[in-house]
């Protein structure tokens, strides 16, 4: 699930995208995933673009929060938390060095065509 929000991100041009486990840390989530954009709108291209390729998959977010700002939209998918920040609030608020004791997941960001046929990543 973290691994179709981040390549949906990623998708859109999104800056720095991460995946933290901190399902060591926090008993309401599992993992969150990092992204962030330089302009408002970029950051709320990217919000539908995970909500669209997330749907796909057959997720839908318990929760949303931020989207009409377009500065720090989090899609809360119980399991899963998307945050996506322009530039200045992911500088500000620093949430990488926050959780920078937890495990990061490696995802594969470089094959993105491959994410638009396939957002389930089941090769279905």
């Amino acid at each position: 699930m973290a691994t179709v929000a981040a390549r949906a991100a990623a998708s859109k041009l999104a800056d720095d995208v991460v995946i933290i486990d901190v399902s060591e840390q926090l008993v309401i989530t599992d993992c969150f995933v990092i992204a962030s954009a330089s302009n408002e709108r970029q950051v709320n291209a990217i919000v539908d673009e995970v909500e669209e390729k997330m749907r796909l998959a057959g997720y839908k977010p318990a929760r949303r929060e931020g989207t009409r700002e377009g500065r720090w939209t989090l899609l809360d998918y119980v399991d899963v938390v998307v945050h996506i920040q322009h530039q200045d609030e992911r500088n500000f608020y620093a949430l990488d060095r926050l959780w920078r004791d937890c495990p990061t997941i490696a995802v594969d960001l470089d094959d993105l065509d491959d994410a638009d046929a396939d957002p389930a990543g089941d090769g279905t």
